[in-house]
């Protein structure tokens, strides 16, 4: 049952807000009544469908009482009662906590683990399989800095990508990616084992972090493409070290200006990530046994080739359609990873 005193607070800050935005605010304040006004519209109009539901249900279960009216009341209440039931579960999903980061673009980063240069060609393989995955949802993803092995492996990835919610679907996607199939640098036909980490940050804005120029040092280099190739003349790549942490950012697009803006957001990011990462310890003594965790060192998924499957360990999924998911059909893992998570919340919610 949802207490209706929570209702009515939801409900009252969405007419509230409505009033205000009708009133013509000052300017200073449009952007932040606007955001939460489309925040809490969604939620607002579910509480009110599901508020509905309940007046028809108590309505029809009165016809009962109605001689004339009782058989069309039997006969309409176990289809109200299944649409209140679903409106029930989505509205209860809808009042979960919210990640406050989830509508924001987000840092890709990738790195090959164990397993050498087949760790540096699966860590290709990823980048692909998201590239594809943000195309299908139409975002758009911006190479930050990529670093390619002998092979054509990648030894380094940072991508940026931007879209609807990119941050809420990726987000679980931190961790360990383990692959098994026979390598193509092994000649015996040996299935070897090895591993991409993956990490997916939420891009931090200013008001996040402030960076003082006090704790960081610009440095300017000469830029070069894939593999080496494509040498700029001019030292346009740009590498931003972070005195206090020891972080440092490189950003190597043909623009210098462009490179220090990148290296920036990507600092923020990994920044604003190492502050969530400790409130979110603090709140949580068990966060490592927690879906989307976010910890590099956690194994969270296994591709293996032969078997033409998907393993994903943190809620036992697996799925025979390994090709697909590479090319970038994610949706249905992403899926089940969102509704466990919200399982979870649910069940916190609840005890």
């Amino acid at each position: 049952m949802i207490p209706a005193d929570r209702l009515a607070q939801i409900l009252d800050r969405f007419e509230y807000l409505e009033a205000r935005l009708n009133a013509g605010p000052d300017a200073s304040e449009i952007a932040t009544l606007t955001r939460e006004y489309s925040d809490l519209r969604p939620v607002a109009e579910q509480v009110r469908g599901w508020q509905a539901l309940e007046r028809e249900l108590a309505e029809t279960r009165a016809m009962l009482e109605d001689p004339e009216m009782a058989e069309l009341a039997r006969a309409e209440l176990p289809a109200l009662e299944a649409r209140r039931a679903a409106a029930e579960a989505a509205l209860q999903i809808a009042l979960l906590p919210k990640d406050a980061a989830d509508a924001r673009p987000a840092i890709l980063e990738i790195r090959p683990g164990t397993g050498g240069e087949e760790a540096a060609l699966f860590a290709a393989d990823l980048e692909a399989m998201y590239r594809r995955y943000a195309e299908a949802r139409g975002w758009r993803m911006e190479t930050v800095e990529r670093q390619e092995s002998d092979l054509g492996g990648v030894k380094e990835l940072v991508a940026r990508i931007e879209g609807e919610n990119v941050f809420a679907r990726l987000k679980f996607e931190s961790g360990v990616h383990r692959v098994q199939r026979v390598p193509a640098t092994e000649s015996g036909g040996r299935i070897h084992t090895s591993a991409a980490t993956v990490a997916v940050l939420p891009e931090a804005q200013a008001v996040d972090i402030d960076i003082p120029a006090s704790e960081i040092r610009i440095d300017t280099m000469r830029a070069s493409g894939a593999g080496g190739q494509h040498v700029n003349t001019t030292d346009s790549a740009v590498r931003i070290t972070h005195l206090p942490t020891g972080i440092v950012v490189t950003s190597s697009e043909k623009s210098q200006h462009r490179n220090r803006e990148i290296a920036m957001e990507v600092l923020r990011a990994r920044l604003y990530e190492a502050s969530r990462a400790a409130a979110d310890a603090e709140r949580s003594a068990d966060r490592r046994a927690q879906v989307g965790s976010g910890d590099r060192s956690e194994r969270i998924r296994t591709y293996n080739f032969p078997q033409g499957r998907m393993t994903d360990h943190r809620i036992n999924l697996t799925l025979y359609k390994l090709d697909a998911v590479l090319a970038g059909d994610l949706d249905e893992v992403i899926d089940a990873l969102i509704a466990d998570r919200q399982a979870t919340l649910l069940a916190e919610m609840e005890a």
